[in-house]
C-alpha cells in the first residue's frame, strides 16, 4: 500500500506514554464482549461502541480526558496512522457529500499505550480499536497490529489501515444518523436481537473500509498487489465464528456481535468492487 504518498491528518492526538491520571477509569454500564472468552478482538461491544449517557460513569470519563501532543508523531507507524486518517478524511469528504448529501465532518483519532480517558469512558488496550461516537474519536493503541500478527497471523500496511477505515466507518455510519437509532432500538429489544442489530453495525462499518479504499485506489492509485487479500485475510481472522471457535471449542451464533468470518469477508468485499454506500445498507439487505 503507498501510504508514504498520502497526506497526514491534523486530527491526530497521541497519548503515548502518558498514563491515565487517577488510574484507568470505569466503562460505565456497558459491558465489554468476547473479550474474557476470545481476547483481542476488531472494536467493543457495540453498547459501548455506539455510546450514549449510560455508557458514561457520571459524565467524569468525558471531563477528564487527557490532552495529549497534536499534530503528525515522529515515529513510522503513528506517521502510518496519520497517514491513513488523512486519505480517509480525503476520500469521505467527497464521498459522503456526493453520495448522501451530508458534508464530512472528520474524526480525531487518539493514539494510546495500556490505558487512557475516553467520552466513553476508560479505554483499555484490551479493548482493541474503537469508535466513541460521544466525542467523535477513534481510540487505538498501535500494538494492536502487532498482535494481529502475533495471534491472527494477519499483518500488513493493507490490513492495518482496514482496522482504522472500519473505525472510521462507524463515525460515517454516526453521521448518517445510523448509530443512535440503533442505539435506541437495542434498548427496546432482548439480547438476541440487541446482537443482531451489532452485526449491522459492524459489516457495514467492513463495507465502508471497503468503499475508501476503492476511492482511494481510484484516485491515487494506492493498492499494491497483494493488499486486498491482506484485507480479507484479516477481515476473515476477526470473524466471530472463527474467535469463538479458538477460544473456546464451539460457536453461538446468537452471540455474534461482529459477524462471521464469511460475512466480514464478504461485506468489506462488497464496498471494494463498488464503492457505494448505498451498498453498505446492511439493515436492508435480505441476507447478511
Amino acid at each position: 500500500m503507498r501510504w508514504e504518498d498520502f497526506r497526514t491528518s491534523s486530527n491526530v492526538e497521541d497519548r503515548r506514554g502518558m498514563g491515565v491520571p487517577g488510574g484507568a477509569g470505569g466503562l460505565g454500564i456497558g459491558t465489554i464482549v468476547i473479550l474474557g472468552l476470545i481476547g483481542w478482538a476488531l472494536g467493543i461491544d457495540p453498547r459501548i461502541l455506539i455510546g450514549g449517557a449510560e455508557m458514561m460513569s457520571g459524565g467524569s470519563g468525558y471531563q477528564q480526558q487527557q490532552q495529549g501532543r497534536q499534530g503528525t508523531p515522529q515515529d513510522e507507524m503513528g506517521r502510518f496512522a496519520s497517514a491513513v486518517l488523512g486519505n480517509t478524511e480525503d476520500v469521505w469528504k467527497d464521498v459522503l457529500p456526493q453520495q448522501a448529501n451530508i458534508q464530512y465532518k472528520p474524526p480525531k483519532l487518539v493514539l494510546f499505550s495500556d490505558a487512557t480517558r475516553s467520552g466513553c469512558g476508560g479505554a483499555q488496550s484490551a479493548m482493541g480499536p474503537f469508535y466513541c461516537p460521544l466525542d467523535q474519536t477513534v481510540y487505538i493503541d498501535l500494538s494492536f497490529f502487532q498482535e494481529m500478527q502475533r495471534r491472527f497471523r494477519a499483518g500488513g500496511d493493507f490490513a492495518y489501515a482496514y482496522v482504522l477505515a472500519h473505525e472510521v466507518g462507524h463515525h460515517v455510519e454516526n453521521q448518517l444518523g445510523i448509530l443512535p437509532r440503533v442505539q435506541e432500538r437495542q434498548r427496546q429489544v432482548g439480547q438476541a436481537e440487541a446482537n443482531q442489530l451489532s452485526v449491522r453495525v459492524e459489516l457495514m462499518a467492513d463495507c465502508l473500509a471497503g468503499v475508501w479504499a476503492h476511492h482511494s485506489d481510484q484516485r491515487w492509485k494506492s493498492l499494491e498487489p497483494g493488499d486486498i487479500e491482506e484485507a480479507i485475510q484479516a477481515a476473515a481472522a476477526i470473524g466471530d465464528d472463527r474467535l469463538q471457535k479458538q477460544s473456546q471449542g464451539r460457536v453461538m451464533p446468537d452471540s455474534f456481535t461482529h459477524g462471521s468470518s464469511e460475512q466480514r469477508t464478504r461485506w468489506l468485499t462488497t464496498g471494494l468492487k463498488t464503492g457505494s454506500i448505498q451498498a453498505c445498507d446492511t439493515f436492508r439487505a435480505s441476507r447478511l
